[in-house]
């Protein structure tokens, strides 16, 4: 693309921990922008981040942010996890600054065809396997968005007509003034009521994926999800319902390594996407059954002395926990099940999942947190439960907890930021602890 930002002020706000904000910094410096970044964290704490950015020229203002730049820019490019509320967002808007986020960046400059997914859960895998099941059809196609991958990435490599399948989060659909060709909804579970007000103001925020569609555009709905049903009497598109009870008969569901009703339904949905593109039913089953997973995500890490280990550490929300209980005690039927949850709560109701827990009689080690908290509050009297400090105390105890044939998974229900600077860096300790058993 033409390097329509040359010598504009550009402030990123957030440079982040998971590599968006890197990507929006570098983007902006090759187009010849004057790139400031902008964040509240110390450079203490963005250290792996700034090693990204060496060699780039950037300026910044870290510990804190100032007004003078929010007021002076030529345009703001805001991480999502910033709140749309921010006091310095407001200065912006006073003095007429545009404020962008990649993703929306993306959708006023890319001329792809885009396949959006949003959901509660489900997202990374749903859009892992549409990318998975297309690319046997397409070759011009790309995966990005809150899967890990910033969009700005892939930009300059995007022709017209190229196909991208973007995961999107609550959070990065809030900027959005467009919509994708196709829009995939996972499901919708209480999440993220630290930020938003209530379930139908978060409700509101994933309709956005489809509230700029057209009548030539494709939205696709969880029919199991109740919430999710009733979104078709909002769609301008053509809406199309999927369930994990209806696989259209040829697919070989038996050759899917991922386990539990959940992934069926992403299935599903998966299916349904690569239907409406024309991809045949023997090229589904070839993908089928070279899917592995998505790192992280009920991810089997090693067996050791008969113990099978699991790495969920995205399960950062009771139901996500619940979902995984389910999954693993219908897998593995006669194996005794230790989870590893806790950490920081987002202002979510545990009483499920404390009744799920008591139910199928898991074996608990928890991690420091307020969501460990308000969950051992929850279980009251309830005696398999172990309180730790660090991971490699947790992975040490349920070590401890359980014998061959048991199965230990780390599935949190609650935010990481208490101890780990992020959920994947959580998942990547108890990787590395898990792997030093001997």
């Amino acid at each position: 693309m033409d390097k329509i930002f040359k010598d504009k002020k550009i402030v990123v706000m957030g440079l982040g921990l998971h590599g968006g904000g890197i990507s929006v910094a570098k983007f902006f410096c090759r187009q010849g922008a004057k790139v400031l970044v902008t964040d509240i964290k110390a450079e203490s704490q963005l250290q792996d981040s700034l090693k990204k950015l060496k060699g780039f020229k950037i300026e910044y203002v870290l510990g804190r942010h100032r007004e003078e730049d929010f007021s002076a820019a030529d345009l703001i490019v805001k991480n999502p996890d910033v709140s749309n509320d921010s006091p310095y967002l407001r200065i912006a808007a006073e003095n007429n600054v545009p404020i962008e986020t990649d993703l929306s960046l993306f959708f006023n400059f890319s001329k792809a065809f885009i396949i959006g997914v949003t959901g509660t859960k489900g997202k990374s895998t749903t859009s892992s396997l549409i990318f998975h099941f297309l690319k046997y059809k397409y070759k011009r196609i790309f995966l990005a968005g809150n899967i890990g991958i910033s969009p700005l990435e892939i930009i300059t490599k995007i022709k017209k007509d190229d196909m991208v399948v973007l995961e999107l989060s609550s959070f990065g659909l809030e900027n959005l003034k467009q919509s994708p060709n196709i829009a995939v909804i996972t499901n919708l579970l209480p999440d993220h009521l630290n930020r938003y007000a209530s379930m139908s103001e978060y409700a509101n925020t994933k309709k956005m994926i489809f509230k700029y569609q057209d009548a030539d555009d494709c939205l696709l709905l969880n029919k199991d999800d109740g919430i999710v049903r009733e979104f078709s009497k909002d769609a301008k598109s053509k809406v199309y319902f999927y369930s994990k009870d209806e696989i259209p008969a040829g697919i070989e569901t038996k050759k899917f390594r991922l386990f539990g009703n959940h992934n069926l339904a992403n299935l599903s949905a998966a299916i349904s996407v690569a239907k409406i593109l024309g991809v045949s039913t023997g090229s589904i089953n070839k993908s089928i059954k070279s899917f592995k997973g998505v790192p992280a995500r009920q991810e089997f890490v090693k067996e050791a002395n008969g113990v099978k280990y699991f790495n969920d550490t995205t399960a950062t929300m009771p139901d996500a926990v619940v979902a995984a209980i389910e999954s693993f005690s219908q897998t593995f039927l006669d194996s005794k099940l230790v989870f590893i949850c806790g950490g920081q709560d987002k202002g979510l109701d545990f009483s499920e999942l404390a009744e799920e827990i008591r139910g199928k009689s898991v074996s608990l080690v928890l991690l420091p947190g307020t969501a460990s908290d308000k969950l051992r509050q929850e279980l009251g009297d309830y005696k398999k439960i172990e309180n730790v400090l660090s991971m490699e105390e947790a992975v040490s105890c349920a070590q401890k907890m359980s014998d061959r044939g048991d199965v230990v998974v780390l599935s949190p229900g609650a935010a990481s930021f208490n101890l780990f600077k992020n959920e994947f860096d959580r998942g990547d300790r108890f990787v590395e602890f898990v792997k030093k058993i001997k």
